[in-house]
């Protein structure tokens, strides 16, 4: 055999086991990874959310509403990330 016709032979070779592996890989099924079902989670229970919902809710008697202009500094010291401001103990008044 000549050097033409083994290369020839070889090419011809080649493309058949290319032809069938892609055939094999197209008829291949695959397998879907198995799912976990999707869990529910519960909100946490805030109660700070709870009084800016009720705050907005009042519309504008809110601004002179003492709660919640408690709950709006908290909830610009909470979004601006700093430590909530001491609170002062209430004084009574007439002792």
């Amino acid at each position: 055999m000549d050097g033409k016709l083994l290369a020839r032979l070889g090419a011809v070779v080649f493309v058949a086991i290319a032809i069938t592996a892609t055939a094999i890989e197209m008829t291949r099924k695959e397998e879907a990874p198995a799912e976990e079902p999707a869990r529910l989670a519960e909100p946490v229970r805030d109660p700070l959310r709870e009084a800016q919902r009720r705050c907005q809710q009042l519309g504008q008697s809110a601004a002179s509403d003492a709660d919640c202009m408690r709950v709006w500094a908290e909830t610009r010291d909470r979004f601006l990330g700093r430590a909530p401001a001491p609170t002062a103990p209430p004084q009574n008044e007439g002792q």
